[in-house]
């Protein structure tokens, strides 16, 4: 058996932190190993809606890459490149946005939460509505049989398999597969204020953060507010210390929830304990991103090469998607 196409990406919006390595970063590196694996960086779709600053983005890319490449991502197991390096994106997007009745868009419930929770920006576009057509072309583009998603992500999903049942439904062919989704196993890391680990929060602790930084951010971290002097009792169920050593030392929850709940370890001693957990975890991506920094024209060279491999596969799906839609001459 050959083994699986697996597609993923991810907008360059900032540096990365540990609830996207946790949520996501961690599963592509084991499907590195395992499967046919094409990750990319999602240029395109960081515009549909930040295209009224796009300053940001070329420093994004280059972090973003560092940060993957840091973290275990491997380019020698793995397909890494730019979306917009390869226009085919834009040219599936283009037929799959021919052929998607406008109920699909609207009725996505991502759609409807972005428009809301972004309301300082103006997103009323096409190409935000249309977001779902764009992720589709890439996904289909290399015919994957499967894309690692959290469970928020499913609705697109699912756009996406609609979309590939229609277009072989229309011009009456067999050249998408429906891909499969591959969860991301739930692990919702707190940040340092007891809220879901987010940029947008200013709550996170970075991939890229120096160890002195991990260790101090951790010393910051919000515990149960009704424990006063470290012998008083402990809740550890509402503490997010406690929440980050569930994903982050789960050999150690027991020991923890003993030592809290019976009142015989401090709030900074058990801080300090998961600090240094974390920074052994931290230290190796530290230092191959410092490695990584010191050859400023690696991860140009990474993207260059891992753009070559997927245009090669990008330009015989096009070639197939013309053929279908019969924007070909005759043989």
């Amino acid at each position: 058996m050959g083994k699986n196409i697996i597609v993923s990406g991810m907008r360059p919006t900032g540096k990365l932190h540990l609830g996207n390595y946790f949520g996501a970063l961690v599963n592509w590196i084991r499907l590195q190993e395992e499967e046919d694996c094409l990750f990319f960086v999602a240029d395109w779709h960081a515009l549909t809606t930040g295209y009224e600053e796009p300053s940001e983005i070329p420093e994004n890319i280059q972090n973003l890459v560092l940060d993957w490449i840091s973290a275990g991502l491997d380019p020698e197991k793995c397909c890494i490149f730019l979306q917009s390096d390869i226009k085919q994106h834009a040219e599936l997007h283009l037929a799959f946005s021919l052929i998607t009745p406008l109920s699909w868009l609207t009725r996505c419930p991502t759609y409807k939460d972005q428009l809301d929770q972004l309301g300082d920006r103006d997103i009323r576009t096409y190409g935000f509505l249309g977001y779902p057509c764009l992720q589709a072309a890439d996904i289909l583009l290399y015919k994957a049989d499967g894309v690692p998603v959290g469970e928020d992500q499913l609705p697109h999903l699912e756009i996406t398999r609609e979309i590939a049942r229609r277009f072989n439904f229309l011009f009456q062919c067999s050249l998408f597969p429906e891909p499969k989704s591959i969860l991301n196993e739930a692990k919702v890391l707190p940040g340092i204020d007891g809220r879901k680990m987010s940029k947008s929060y200013q709550n996170e602790i970075a991939l890229s953060d120096s160890l002195e930084e991990v260790r101090g951010k951790v010393m910051r971290m919000v515990t149960d507010p009704s424990r006063i002097r470290k012998d008083d009792p402990g809740h550890p169920d509402i503490c997010s210390v406690f929440s980050m050593y569930k994903v982050i030392a789960p050999d150690l929850t027991e020991e923890i929830k003993d030592s809290c709940s019976g009142g015989k370890t401090g709030c900074v001693a058990c801080k300090r304990k998961l600090g240094e957990r974390l920074c052994a975890l931290m230290a190796p991506i530290a230092e191959r991103r410092q490695d990584l920094v010191k050859k400023p024209g690696q991860v140009r060279e990474i993207l260059q090469n891992g753009s070559q491999t997927a245009r090669a596969r990008a330009e015989q799906t096009m070639e197939s998607v013309k053929h279908a839609m019969k924007l070909k001459l005759p043989d």
